[in-house]
């Protein structure tokens, strides 16, 4: 999976906690952050790093730079957005044996109820279960999705 990604979206928090990871994205040629404030004056000016204020327009961007690629969205509230605006196809998840017990929400504060497939993918690895899952679209006119 991660060879095939072509370009990230990612939110502001996650470029400041990692200061853009230096310049050199860790999947991908490209980087498209989800922010109201520019790109820090400055930093790493050869960087593929593209600053957009809107989440619409963050993951058309990073489709246009992807080209047949992946394009790859951060959890939280970014990925939230993308996810309600209905701009997620696939969720990846891996799960770790830890409890936080606190913590952020893993798609921010997303306000509906939204079903996934049944993993399509799931690895076994050496303390971690990787996942991944479809996300399951309501057909047009139809009532929300319930779990029955």
């Amino acid at each position: 999976m991660w060879a095939g990604i072509g370009s990230m979206v990612i939110g502001r928090h996650l470029f400041d906690m990692t200061d853009g990871w230096e310049g050199s994205p860790p999947a991908g040629e490209h980087v498209v952050v989800v922010s109201h404030r520019p790109k820090p004056e400055g930093w790493h000016p050869e960087a593929s790093y593209l600053f957009v204020d809107d989440v619409a327009k963050a993951v058309a961007k990073a489709g246009e730079l992807a080209g047949e690629r992946i394009v790859a969205v951060a959890a939280g509230d970014v990925g939230g957005q993308a996810f309600a605006l209905g701009l997620v196809d696939e969720v990846a998840m891996d799960v770790v044996p830890v409890v936080f017990g606190s913590g952020k929400r893993y798609f921010g504060s997303v306000d509906a109820q939204h079903l996934l497939e049944d993993p399509h993918t799931v690895i076994r690895g050496d303390r971690v279960l990787h996942l991944r899952f479809r996300v399951r679209r309501q057909p047009s006119g139809f009532p929300p999705l319930t779990e029955e």
